[in-house]
């Protein structure tokens, strides 16, 4: 590691639910749990974030001096796809990251950018866009053991100052959304709140087996996971945290009966 990145306290670990892309201009309870976290977060001197929204074959780290902000969603306001992002990249980072690994080859992306999924949310977290962010992708393909495995080969980055961020939802079914029930506060079918109840029971006992083991879980995890890209940045994030570190929760909350926006803090008392 350069002196850029020199040695730190470790920085704390996040996963975000990241919700509807409107979050980047919409006031909310949740944003505002958003831009509470990050009033509390040390200034990092770096951001690597895995977000639901960049699915490659293999594995890829982006590596530009200044990512785009991408505007990956269809049907929104005008004014979202006008939304700015400018962070830098880093391709130190990215370089420093892809040589961490030694179980599997990291390519360095110079077309990808920010997708939503990174930029929606640390929008809130750092408004002045003055942190530099890079994002690692989700390998379609690979098994959640090579996720977490790949993961805690990251775990150096974190006495670095790079904060590490995994964006998805924990529940996250958009075809049984219920639309109807869009501003109904809470409103969650029976089997979101089963499957949130246990996820959350796995998280706060430190279980990242049987939440790897997801596909075991039972008809409430079938439907609370239809598709694995929102949930493997939570294995990300958990993969992470060392024994005995706080682990919390915050925007606990479910939304439209499909999605939970449930977000966990690690390393945060």
């Amino acid at each position: 590691m350069t002196a850029a990145f020199g040695a730190t306290d470790p920085m704390p670990v996040l996963f975000i639910g990241h919700g509807s892309p409107m979050n980047a201009i919409e006031e909310n309870e949740f944003v505002q749990g958003f831009r509470e976290v990050g009033a509390a977060l040390p200034h990092p001197k770096a951001v690597l974030c895995v977000s639901a929204h960049w699915e490659t074959r293999g594995t890829w780290v982006t590596a530009m001096e200044h990512p785009r902000t991408i505007h990956d969603f269809g049907g929104f306001p005008e004014e979202l796809y006008e939304q700015q992002y400018p962070a830098p990249g880093s391709p130190e980072l990215a370089m420093q990251t892809a040589d961490l690994v030694k179980n599997t080859n990291i390519g360095l992306d110079q077309k990808w950018g920010l997708d939503h999924g990174a930029w929606s949310v640390i929008k809130h977290l750092f408004p002045k866009a003055d942190v530099p962010v890079i994002e690692l992708s989700i390998d379609h393909f690979q098994t959640p053991q090579y996720h977490i495995e790949l993961a805690r080969e990251l775990t150096v980055l974190r006495s670095k100052g790079v904060l590490i961020l995994g964006s998805g939802n924990m529940v996250h079914n958009l075809r049984l959304v219920a639309w109807d029930k869009l501003n109904e506060a809470g409103f969650a079918y029976d089997w979101a709140t089963e499957a949130s109840e246990k996820m959350k029971q796995f998280i706060l006992e430190g279980d990242l087996n049987s939440l790897a083991r997801y596909r075991s879980q039972g008809r409430a995890f079938e439907l609370a996971i239809p598709t694995a890209e929102h949930f493997i940045p939570l294995l990300y994030a958990l993969a992470l945290r060392e024994e005995k570190e706080p682990v919390s929760l915050f925007n606990d909350s479910a939304l439209a009966g499909s999605l939970t926006m449930t977000s966990v803090k690690i390393g945060m008392n």
